[in-house]
C-alpha cells in the first residue's frame, strides 16, 4: 500500500492525523538534519500501523516534506 505523507517536523508533539484524501499529517518532535525526522517517521508509522518498522519504506520525498511511503502489510 502506497501513501502520500506530509510531514511536520520540530513539533511539540508526534502525532498521526488522517487526511479527507487519504493521505497522512505527521507531526514530529525530530528536527530535519540527518535524518533523524525520516528515523522518527518510520517508527511512528511502525507504531500507527502494528508492524514492524522493516515493513515501511520511504519511495519518494527523502529530503522533502512531501513523502511517498510503502507500507508492506
Amino acid at each position: 500500500m502506497k501513501i502520500n505523507v506530509k510531514v511536520i517536523p520540530k513539533s511539540s508533539i508526534n502525532m498521526v492525523q488522517t487526511e479527507l484524501d487519504g493521505s497522512l499529517k505527521v507531526k514530529l518532535t525530530a528536527p530535519p538534519e540527518k535524518g533523524k525526522a525520516n528515523e522518527q517517521l518510520v517508527e511512528i508509522l511502525a507504531k500507527h500501523y502494528h508492524i514492524n518498522k522493516s515493513k515501511i519504506k520511504i519511495l519518494k520525498g527523502m529530503a522533502s516534506k512531501v513523502k511517498v511511503i510503502e507500507v508492506l502489510v
